[in-house]
């Protein structure tokens, strides 16, 4: 049995209304993770959801919504829908996102949900901002099970990010046997962690808060960055920290 809940938030972003646009429907692994939109009205969705969807809404730089596809909905819908409005050089954005989960785990679905959608929204704007039109090399890493219990408070020491770490703190990530990174927090709020660099955001996902493993992803916008070798590295990093690491 599944029960629908709907998420709404609306803000502005900091970046011009078309560079948003660009970045929700071309360039989602800049801040998301890699999604592809036909550019039309009744265009194929592929990424976003496992068996795929629409676009109902195609209405540059205004509005932008996709649905999945009726086929695929036997567990229940998953809608998206933004709007952009120009307010002056940024943009306001209300965004509403649809979706069934199973009812026995609604309320932490849902918390879930609202959390990671105030995360992505800023990651957009983040993007938008700082790094419009850039192509991205996506790096994804799950932390191992034992990691949803203390794994996000693991991450932090191990990168070596201060506790009281706040937005606007320049920090130097010190990951063992990997490059150190220089870069200011741009989020930090509950069990998230944002770090935007000269030509990349890192992202740590403290999904523990929940009880399911920690994620570490991290956008790449250098050129020649190898996803395939990063997502390696990393993913051996946080292999590491998270099993050599007693989490509590």
């Amino acid at each position: 049995m599944v029960r629908e809940f709907e998420v709404r938030w609306e803000g502005e972003l900091p970046a011009p209304p078309q560079d948003v646009w660009e970045a929700i429907t071309q360039h989602a692994d800049g801040y998301l993770w890699p999604i592809s939109y036909e550019p039309r009205e009744g265009g194929a969705e592929r990424g976003l959801t496992e068996g795929g969807g629409t676009v109902t809404a195609w209405d540059p730089p205004h509005r932008f919504a996709t649905r999945t596809r009726p086929e695929a909905e036997r567990d229940g819908v998953n809608a998206l829908d933004y709007r952009l409005e120009a307010l002056g050089r940024v943009t306001y954005l209300r965004y509403v996102h649809r979706a069934a989960v199973p009812a026995d785990d609604f309320d932490r679905q849902l918390a879930a949900c609202r959390a990671h959608t105030a995360f992505y929204l800023h990651s957009l704007g983040q993007y938008a901002c700082h790094f419009a039109g850039r192509k991205a090399a996506y790096v994804s890493v799950e932390g191992p099970p034992e990691s949803a219990q203390g794994g996000f408070a693991a991450v932090r020491r191990a990168l070596g990010v201060p506790e009281d770490a706040v937005a606007g703190d320049r920090v130097r990530l010190a990951p063992q046997g990997l490059a150190p990174i220089e870069g200011v927090v741009d989020y930090a709020t509950g069990p998230f962690l944002g770090v935007r660099g000269a030509d990349a955001l890192y992202r740590v996902y403290g999904r523990d808060a929940w009880g399911w493993p920690v994620g570490v992803a991290h956008h790449l916008f250098a050129a020649g960055a190898d996803a395939a070798a990063e997502e390696r590295a990393w993913g051996d990093w946080v292999a590491q920290v998270l099993t050599g690491e007693r989490v509590a």
